[in-house]
């Protein structure tokens, strides 16, 4: 039976496979990659955990079809725990990285074979590695019960109709850090409609991520602010500067030449 992955709650899952090969006592740190790719299939928990974070390590780019294969055994379980083999196989695509743990991450969240628990961390490893998913995909994630796994996709928005619509929807979403994520994924896109909450942040508790985001949309209240970040803020200031370089005003432009003077003289 094929479960709606991507629920935030209902049908129990069905017990998941186990891993039940006879324990070894070996040091993966003492094998060779080979001897790696070939226990991970077989091995015991939790011998197979510390098979596959030693591959991590390596960053062994022969163990991503190894660890994505090991994913989609557990597919149609977890929905309501965490699967820890795909956790840990996860992560480690995370560590390896390059296009093809991206392609392999990006095919176990298309093909919804990670849900539940789990697809908190599949969702913020496919932010890790920028992640190119389908549409549909996207939007399930961006509605999931979650909040979590619905702050954490905002991070895969594309430029699409349909996702931008959801991310403006988001805006007034009951929680805070998807409201958040939502404004910085449509200012980062150019979206005049996520001014008014990153215009907020920006007054109260200015990030990063909220400074790179006002950027693209930033009119000349912003530009104040970012000057006034620039000024008074120490660990900010670098990136209040950068993203005043970035605005194509006259204003944004004689802020960031004094500033920028001010800096040389002190």
């Amino acid at each position: 039976m094929q479960l709606d992955l991507f629920a935030g709650g209902g049908v129990a899952s069905a017990r998941a496979p186990q891993i039940v090969a006879t324990p070894s006592a070996v040091d993966p740190a003492s094998l060779n990659d080979a001897e790696i790719l070939a226990a991970i299939p077989e091995a015991s928990i939790p011998i197979v955990f510390s098979l596959i974070q030693e591959a991590g390590r390596r960053r062994l780019q022969q163990a991503i079809p190894v660890l994505a294969k090991l994913c989609r055994r557990f597919t149609g379980f977890g929905t309501e725990r965490e699967i820890p083999e795909q956790t840990v196989a996860l992560l480690a695509l995370a560590s390896i990285g390059g296009q093809d743990a991206r392609l392999a991450v990006s095919g176990l969240l298309d093909g919804r074979v990670v849900q539940g628990p789990t697809l908190k961390v599949a969702a913020r490893v496919a932010v890790t590695l920028r992640c190119r998913l389908s549409v549909e995909i996207v939007l399930a994630l961006l509605r999931h019960a979650d909040p979590e796994v619905r702050a954490t996709a905002c991070g895969l928005s594309l430029p699409q109709v349909s996702i931008s619509a959801t991310l403006i929807e988001l805006l007034t979403d009951l929680d805070a850090n998807v409201r958040i994520s939502s404004a910085c994924a449509l200012g980062r896109s150019g979206k005049n409609e996520a001014m008014g909450v990153l215009k907020n942040i920006l007054r109260r508790a200015p990030t990063e991520a909220v400074i790179e985001a006002i950027a693209p949309i930033a009119d000349r209240e912003c530009i104040v602010l970012l000057g006034r970040l620039a000024r008074t803020q120490t660990a900010l200031k670098d990136m209040a500067l950068d993203a005043l370089a970035q605005i194509d005003d006259p204003l944004a432009v004689k802020l960031t030449d004094a500033l920028s003077s001010r800096m040389d003289l002190s």
